[in-house]
């Protein structure tokens, strides 16, 4: 196991270059170039070692030893590698698709099975399902070894980019059993827990969220989860305190710094404190998006002897071109149909993987037998064709069946 995570980490930071091309305006060029004659080298060296362990020069624990040893360096070899200039892209959207580099790694590790393949294939499509066999094979492998905490984590996050979050609790449990002092972690597990409950933060997850900051003040995802705890149960005062404490942790100036500031002095306006005489203005990036689909959801009568009135139906959009996670994703249940749905940001499970990041989307209708929002033989679906982010009057027919 520890290869396989030395080995993921590497291919992490790897496949960190391709998710944040589309939020970093800039050319592809040497770091990739860069990494490519690393991993060549990685690989001429590597056919040595099985050289020479194959003709027996080389004892097995030598051989393991060397390889650990040569794939630490590649390791390090990327993480040196100096970042190409670009524009800021903000802490709310790198932060998030740091989040999901562990999804990221884990698709490409199964995927292509090794570092050289993804060089030659920085472009393969990944489909759903194929994603779906990559977490159930991280699944077996966790009930293998129970006590790797990492894993854990990397399955839970993965769960929750799915969608799967109850299974994403269970992962984060585990986890947080094994590492209870983490607050990384108990972000995370307080996210995915609020999620599971039709993302309310009140009660468990805002105590996890407490004891991340008990453990580290600053923490900014879990001051920022405060903050919307607070800012939900209309405590705006303590709202505008815990995001308050973000501001000395980005950089000045910055584009986060002004949306962070511009959240706090609306929390403050509406708290009725700092001065504020003009009316609360929305928060920047809730008035920047207008990216919001809607339609209709009506099941076939053909299939409708297929579907009991208690199956779920989820609602998800995904980028017309892009990666395969879900953008924005809403659930209801077949007794509901036909179902009027709106997607918007607000339904984003990442705020940097959102329908505002892609201009054109696929709205997929399923019937779930099993209750997750992964399909399954037997589920019955239907999908739009490519439609703006801001699409209305989107007519979707629950027609068919997967295999």
């Amino acid at each position: 196991m520890t290869l396989f995570w030395l080995t993921g980490a590497a291919l992490a930071v790897l496949a960190l270059v391709l998710v944040l091309r589309p939020l970093l305006a800039q050319r592809a060029g040497g770091p990739v170039s860069r990494t490519a004659a690393n991993i060549s080298i990685y690989r001429d060296q590597l056919r040595e070692l099985e050289g020479d362990l194959a003709a027996g020069t080389l004892a097995q624990a030598d051989y393991e030893r060397a390889r650990a040893e040569l794939e630490a360096r590649l390791l390090e070899d990327v993480r040196e590698q100096p970042a190409p200039a670009a524009r800021p892209a903000g802490w709310l959207p790198v932060i998030a698709t740091v989040a999901l580099v562990p999804v990221v790694a884990l698709v490409v590790y199964f995927a292509v099975g090794n570092p050289a393949a993804l060089v030659r294939q920085p472009e393969a499509h990944i489909s759903p399902q194929q994603v779906e066999a990559m977490v159930q094979r991280l699944a077996d492998k966790m009930r293998a070894n129970p006590n790797d905490i990492e894993g854990w984590k990397l399955l839970g996050r993965s769960y929750a980019a799915l969608g799967r979050f109850d299974q994403a609790v269970d992962a984060f449990a585990k986890a947080a059993a094994g590492a209870p002092r983490d607050p990384d972690l108990l972000a995370d597990f307080a996210d995915v827990l609020a999620m599971a409950r039709d993302q309310k933060l009140d009660g468990e997850p805002e105590k996890l969220v407490r004891r991340a900051l008990e453990l580290d003040p600053n923490h900014l995802k879990s001051l920022a989860l405060a903050g919307t705890a607070a800012y939900e149960r209309k405590d705006y005062a303590a709202a505008a305190a815990y995001w308050q404490r973000m501001l000395p942790n980005v950089q000045p100036g910055s584009e986060d710094a002004r949306v962070i500031q511009q959240n706090v002095n609306e929390a403050r306006a509406l708290a009725g404190i700092g001065g504020e005489a003009a009316k609360p203005q929305a928060p920047k990036a809730a008035q920047a998006s207008k990216a919001a689909v809607r339609g209709t959801v009506t099941l076939s009568p053909q299939l409708k002897s297929k579907a009991s009135p208690d199956d779920t139906v989820y609602v998800f959009a995904r980028a017309a071109e892009g990666p395969p996670l879900p953008l924005a994703i809403a659930r209801t249940r077949v007794r509901d149909l036909p179902y009027s749905f709106q997607l918007d940001d607000s339904m984003a499970m990442n705020p940097a993987m959102n329908l505002s990041a892609f201009p054109k989307v696929v709205v997929t209708a399923r019937v779930s037998k099993s209750g997750n929002a992964a399909p399954q033989a037997g589920d019955l679906q239907g999908a739009s064709g490519p439609v703006a982010n801001d699409a209305g009057a989107v007519n979707i027919v629950i027609d068919s069946q997967v295999r």
